[in-house]
């Protein structure tokens, strides 16, 4: 029998699908669970500000979003934006990769699952994997960089194929940022062997300590995204600074549109 939760949509918006489903990091290890045991494959992404940021400008990602079997909650304004739009959210329900991951490799020791970890650099990604292999025995975890040609159909992304589907993976960790590591699950999900893919960020990176992980009870309080920016102002100061006005005025016309294409088809019916 499934052990995977029903999903759940918040709001379908004039011009953006936008789902989240209301899972806890345990359902989301659940989720592994469920298709390895019936040999499934789920595409498990999530959404943060970023991801409404670029999902309302770039086709690709609401084509990924549209395919993904899950969306799981990577930020606390995404659990205040649901409540906002009628969705019971929790702190519970946010789940950041750091986080995940000690669940997850715990439960890849003791039920034998596979990981492989795409993406980082390359002697960032070896690094991190030495870590978490010392940290984690009984881990079997393969590796690699995520600088390589992702172009379909050209060698270097098919070399990168045949590798993740010889070691045929249990769980695949595509960590190469947005929307470059949607994009490419998009492109190559009907060819990967694998039963759990997702997209996690600069993960690696957090793990190898090439960029330092801020107290996980930030998170909880939905104030990681200031220890991150005053750990790389240069490169964030736009997705935290900039981005979350274009992505409040967005909302804000699409709820607009939604309530007044509303009231047209409540005046045609009286």
């Amino acid at each position: 029998m499934s052990s995977a939760p029903a999903t759940a949509r918040i709001a379908t918006l004039p011009r953006v699908d936008l789902r989240l489903d209301r899972l806890t990091a345990q359902e989301l290890v659940n989720l592994v669970e469920d298709a390895v045991r019936g040999r499934r494959q789920y595409v498990i992404g999530n959404h943060n500000l970023h991801s409404l940021y670029l999902l309302s400008r770039q086709p690709r990602m609401r084509g990924f979003y549209e395919q993904a079997d899950y969306v799981h909650v990577d930020g606390m304004p995404l659990v205040l934006l649901g409540r906002l739009l009628g969705m019971q959210l929790e702190r519970k329900h946010r789940t950041g990769y750091m986080d995940l991951l000690p669940r997850l490799l715990e439960n890849a020791c003791s039920k034998g699952w596979r990981i492989f970890y795409l993406g980082s650099k390359p002697e960032v990604v070896e690094k991190g994997s030495d870590i978490l292999r010392a940290q984690y025995p009984a881990l079997t975890l393969k590796s690699f960089h995520g600088y390589f040609d992702t172009q379909p159909g050209c060698p270097n992304n098919k070399s990168v194929l045949a590798q993740i589907n010889e070691f045929a993976p249990h769980v695949l960790l595509v960590g190469m940022g947005m929307p470059r590591q949607e994009t490419w699950i998009l492109q190559n999900r009907e060819h990967l062997r694998a039963n759990a893919i997702f997209c996690c960020g600069a993960l690696m990176d957090y793990v190898a300590g090439e960029i330092p992980t801020p107290p996980r009870w930030l998170g909880q309080i939905g104030l990681e995204w200031l220890y991150r920016l005053a750990a790389e102002p240069g490169r964030l100061w736009r997705r935290y600074l900039v981005e979350p006005w274009f992505v409040l005025g967005f909302l804000f016309a699409e709820i607009q549109m939604m309530k007044t294409a509303n009231g047209e088809k409540s005046q045609s019916w009286g």
